[in-house]
């Protein structure tokens, strides 16, 4: 008889993806960096870019260096519970510091500065919340609970936006002082931090008993604290490459691949905003709407596609979507107007969502019982390795072509280099005799 999920365990761990959407949607795609931290009150659009740029890029080698070791960690302590929320409240916390970026150059880079830790100790989150999914699911449901989980942390964005619209977008309902403009987005940053922590205390309460419980069982194989600890984790990290390398090729070849075409889609995103403003001429408003419409697609495509996860395979769910996005973004390159970018930013807002949980699910579904943190680790080492191709084949192509909207190649290239390295790539195990009544 199949072991079913832990309903009550799904529910509070979709529901920390629900609170991460106040820093991904808010904070770093749509609203405080795009609209304030880059605008001209910083100074420039090119400084303030190139400043953000420098910022993310160096928060990205923290992460690559940190984060298989973090995840090591927490798999030999048992106390993955313990530091997830250590990462979540200090995102939390960073967030809210943002109300003291004041309108003035010379806060630019402590605004950044913010922005980037925010990143770096989010993604350490990331890498704990992401490996515990093979232990609140089953192996017939890991795709549709990931998929629940991405498309629950899509809808929480989608409430955040709206909120943020009716409560601070002018004319919010909050009694904010007509002369300081910054305000807004100064009190959004408060708003995001509490909104994370609100979403997230389900899931932390939770794994409060369970943490204790594998501390005991595992503490034993911890190892040394401090350098002689932090020098034997990096070991144990380059001893699990080789051992990859040499017993299972596919994961570590995933793990690649994974890199590439995650960048990619993480560029449609990050520079979904940007095009929308820059070369489609919306207004914050009308970008604050599509976010909110895009956030509703890309949510429904997660959920479809984690059901065709588990029917079909995380590698056709990635094929097939990667493809789409392919598709849907051909035309913002040779056609003009706001209904052009509408139609084919939601088609690619749609295709998004299904593939990066596909590829979280391609990872679980491998990843042997013990090894998630780490695993999910290298997962992150190896998307950050790769985060520099989207953001430089996308400013390379507008340099060379002389319009913003030719960045889009870029991205596409992307893509298409990710989609040609999953054809060869062994589809995940298939699973026997569970069935799936979740």
């Amino acid at each position: 008889m199949a072991t079913l999920p832990d309903r009550k365990k799904v529910f509070a761990w979709t529901l920390w993806d629900a609170g991460g959407a106040s820093f991904n949607a808010i904070m770093t795609t749509f609203i405080f960096t795009a609209l304030y931290l880059t605008s001209d009150v910083f100074g420039s659009e090119t400084h303030t870019t190139q400043v953000l740029s420098a910022g993310l890029t160096i928060a990205g080698v923290f992460i690559a260096l940190l984060a298989p070791i973090s995840g090591q960690h927490a798999d030999a302590t048992g106390k993955r519970g313990f530091w997830l929320g250590i990462n979540t409240f200090a995102t939390a916390i960073l967030m809210a510091l943002c109300f003291f970026v004041y309108p003035d150059p010379k806060f630019l880079w402590f605004g950044v500065t913010l922005i980037a830790l925010a990143n770096v100790v989010n993604e350490f989150a990331v890498v704990n919340y992401n490996a515990l999914l093979p232990r609140i699911s089953t192996p017939a449901t890991v795709g549709k609970i990931s998929g629940i989980g991405w498309a629950c942390g899509y809808f929480g964005g989608i409430i955040a936006l709206v909120l943020v619209m009716v409560l601070f977008i002018k004319p919010g309902i909050l009694p904010l002082p007509e002369g300081d403009g910054s305000l807004i987005y100064r009190s959004i940053a408060l708003f995001s931090a509490l909104w994370c922590v609100v979403f997230s205390l389900p899931l932390l309460l939770s794994l409060r008993g369970e943490s204790a419980r594998t501390r005991q069982t595992s503490v034993k194989d911890a190892g040394p604290g401090g350098l002689a600890g932090i020098i034997n984790a990096y070991k144990h990290l380059f001893n699990t490459v080789k051992r990859l390398y040499r017993t299972t090729p596919s994961t570590l070849y995933f793990l690649v691949t994974s890199a590439i075409f995650r960048d990619g889609l993480n560029g449609v995103f990050t520079f979904g905003g940007v095009l929308a403003a820059g070369s489609f001429g919306f207004s914050a408003n009308e970008i604050i709407i599509f976010a909110i419409a895009g956030n509703v697609v890309a949510g429904a495509g997660a959920l479809i596609g984690g059901s065709l996860d588990d029917k079909l395979g995380p590698k056709n769910v990635i094929l097939g979507s990667l493809i789409g996005v392919l598709i849907a973004a051909t035309p913002i390159l040779f056609l003009d107007g706001k209904p052009v970018f509408w139609v084919c930013g939601l088609a690619l807002c749609a295709f998004v969502g299904p593939a990066q949980s596909a590829a979280r699910t391609y990872l679980a579904r491998v990843s042997p019982p013990g090894e998630e943190g780490e695993l999910f680790g290298l997962y992150s080492t190896t998307g950050r390795a790769a985060s520099f191709l989207a953001p430089a084949l996308f400013g390379l192509f507008v340099g060379l072509l002389g319009a913003q909207v030719w960045g889009v190649i870029g991205i596409m290239v992307v893509i298409a280099l990710g989609l040609a390295m999953v054809l060869p790539l062994k589809p995940a195990p298939r699973l026997q005799n569970e069935e799936s009544t979740f």
